[in-house]
């Protein structure tokens, strides 16, 4: 509902939550991060899918930046989640922890970067992608909180940047997903039904509850001033953050 509520992606929310439930279940402190982190990127997966459909009926993704930013994301995606496999759980958390302080205020100034560039060559839209997918993996979000602002720096249209970056979010779930799938392979004390740091059972349950609830969110955005609620989200982000920090 959240996500749809205020057109970010779901994984800033996702996560605590997962590290939470798995907590109180008893899940091995070391393995929490990683799995919260992976069933994330695999619930991105089809929300992605969902996202790209709308912004395709509108014509509002530039298919020439998303092809040419891919290769560097999908690199990126495999290095964020080789990263993340050699961290441990207390140290990931604290780097999320920090990243939703980070997204909050973002949020809550509402500032994007002024326009005042081109897109780069080939060169520089790969290691942009590169970074993008390295941090979204690390993190287990869509990327929209790097991906837009990059690209509204860059004189893309922020409509356009928000379309593209939806489209950009599937790459980045589907690499980071797989990855985290493979790198957490045979990894002892994983919750029981995961194929590697990814959880079916959450993985069901995210999906399912979030494709019914997020149409509903959507549609209450045109009733609730937008600033009012990007601001709540950014103190609800910072309670999550802190709660994360202590814990």
């Amino acid at each position: 509902m959240l996500a749809g509520l205020l057109g970010i992606g779901g994984g800033v929310i996702i996560i605590p939550v997962l590290v939470f439930v798995f907590g109180h279940q008893g899940v091995d402190h070391d393995v929490i991060m990683h799995v919260a982190i992976g069933t994330s990127l695999a619930t991105i997966v089809t929300t992605s899918l969902s996202s790209i459909r709308v912004h395709q009926r509108h014509q509002a993704i530039d298919w020439r930046l998303f092809r040419a930013i891919t290769p560097g994301i999908i690199i990126g995606g495999m290095l964020g989640a080789a990263i993340a496999k050699q961290l441990g759980g207390t140290t990931l958390q604290i780097i999320f922890a920090l990243f939703m302080l980070l997204v909050a205020a973002q949020m809550a100034l509402s500032r994007q970067p002024s326009a005042h560039r081109a897109l780069p060559g080939t060169a520089g839209t790969v290691i942009a992608g590169v970074l993008i997918g390295a941090v979204a993996t690390l993190m287990g979000v869509g990327g929209g909180s790097m991906s837009v602002p990059y690209m509204t720096w860059c004189n893309v249209d922020v409509r356009r940047a928000v379309a593209t970056s939806a489209a950009i979010g599937l790459p980045i779930a589907v690499t980071g997903a797989l990855s985290y799938m493979v790198s957490g392979w045979n990894t002892p004390h994983l919750p029981p039904w995961s194929v590697g740091y990814v959880n079916l059972p959450a993985f069901v349950g995210v999906v399912v509850a979030s494709t019914a609830v997020a149409p509903i969110g959507a549609a209450l955005t045109h009733r609730i001033p937008p600033l009012l609620l990007r601001r709540v989200f950014a103190v609800l982000l910072v309670v999550l953050g802190i709660r994360m920090l202590i814990g």
